[in-house]
Formats: structure tokens, sequence, C-alpha cells
């Protein structure tokens, strides 16, 4: 029985490359073990036959950008009900127009970005880019945000034109927003740097009921045909 070995170390003997590029080759996936992909250069083998994609390459992959369409109930961040959890192979949208290798390293070291209050769904983003984190804090109070909002109950004379502006909330005077009905019970709000319990108060105090809250869009990039639970990649030219 031969010897069991990491697997990094025989693809560095059997491929005559250097141990980090063999690394690099076995977590870009490019390295099927018995015709299976394996993506832990740890992985323990013995007589197994080893195989490289025809593709392959020793650049390191980029870090990843992902986009879900959180479900209302789930939390941002760390709590009882992470959205982190639901981004799983199996969650991730048929056809990505992204066209990025899933690997299993873009499931890890993920931070959520632009949290999104538990009650409301829409648009998450994680990523493992420190530029697009950046981005997206640094740059909040310019990139526009946008929520559909299904209110009941009856808006206030002039409630529409308060909405835009003329409200104030947790003592500060709301900056001028664009908020407009798209049908008898739904408003699209499009605003900058909301904070928690923002548009809620607003509707309170024109006279609705918020019945749910959805985040369409960040800056230039859109949910587009996410299903709840679903995720996509960002891909690497598109920008915030």
């Amino acid at each position: 029985m031969t010897e069991a070995l990491r697997l990094s170390k025989r693809i560095t003997e059997q491929f005559n490359c250097s141990r980090r590029e063999a690394e690099l080759l076995i977590e870009g996936g490019w390295v099927m073990v018995d015709g299976e992909v394996v993506e832990e250069p740890q992985f323990m083998v013995q007589e197994q036959t080893l195989t490289l994609h025809p593709d392959a390459t020793v650049e390191p992959s980029p870090p990843a950008t992902l986009l879900l369409h959180k479900p209302a109930g789930y939390d941002s961040g760390a709590g009882s009900k992470p959205a982190l959890a639901l981004i799983t192979a199996a969650s991730h949208i048929a056809d990505d127009p992204a066209r990025i290798r899933l690997l299993k390293k873009h499931f890890a070291r993920l931070n959520p970005v632009l949290p999104l209050e538990a009650a409301a769904s829409g648009l998450l983003v994680f990523t493992q880019d420190y530029r697009v984190a950046r981005k997206l804090i640094d740059d909040a109070y310019k990139i526009e945000q946008e929520f559909i909002v299904e209110v009941s109950g009856t808006i206030a004379p002039d409630g529409l034109k308060m909405l835009n502006h003329g409200l104030d909330f947790e003592g500060m005077v709301l900056p001028p927003i664009k908020v407009s009905w798209q049908n008898e019970t739904r408003l699209r709000f499009a605003l900058k740097t909301p904070r928690p319990g923002q548009i809620v108060a607003m509707c309170s105090r024109v006279g609705l009921v918020v019945v749910s809250m959805k985040r369409i869009r960040i800056g230039r990039i859109s949910m587009g045909s996410l299903q709840p639970g679903q995720w996509r990649y960002l891909p690497h030219h598109e920008k915030f």
C-alpha cells in the first residue's frame, strides 16, 4: 500500500511544480482525484488518479462578492437566523450571468455590507474583497438604495409630498428623497444611507403601516431575477 500523502505534495511531485503552485491549482478547483474535484491541499491521497483541468492556471482567484436575496426574518450579520447560512452551492442561481467558477473558498470570510433590517427582504451584499467593502461603506452617503414598500392605511393629505421632503427622524431633518406610488398599495423609495426603522417611521407619520419592505437595488446593481434565498456572483467588471 502506497503511503498516504497530502494532495499538494502529490501534485508537486507529479506535475513538477512548487508547493505554492500546487496549492493554487488545488484551491482554484483545477485538480481532480479519481474524477472528483478536490479543493483542499491537505486532502490525503494514496494511489488515486490525479488529473488537471485543461484550463488549469496557477493565477490566484480574485476575492468574491456575492449578492443574496435575503428573505424577511433573517439577520444580515450574526444572529439566531443568519442570512449567511443561506449561501450554499445548492442556492446558487442557475445560469449565473457572472460566469465565475464556484469554489468552496468563496464561502469563507464573507462579510455583510450595508445590512438590512431583519424584517426586510431583498438585496444583501456579502464580500471577501476589502475594496468592495470600503467602497460601499465610505461612499454610502452617495450610493442610492431602492426599496419597494407594501403599505396599508390611508395616506394623509400631502403625505406623498411629506415623504419626499419635510419629515424628521430621530431628531434630525431628513434630506429630500424620491418616493412615488407603484400601485395603490406599493411605494417606491429611492434614498441614501437609510437608517434602521426610518422607512417604517416615515410611513407612520403620514398614516401608513408598512406591511413589507424589499430592497431591490444598491447603486447600479439590482437584485434582478433572484428568488428568496438565492444568490449570484457580482461580476468583476460591474461596480456599485
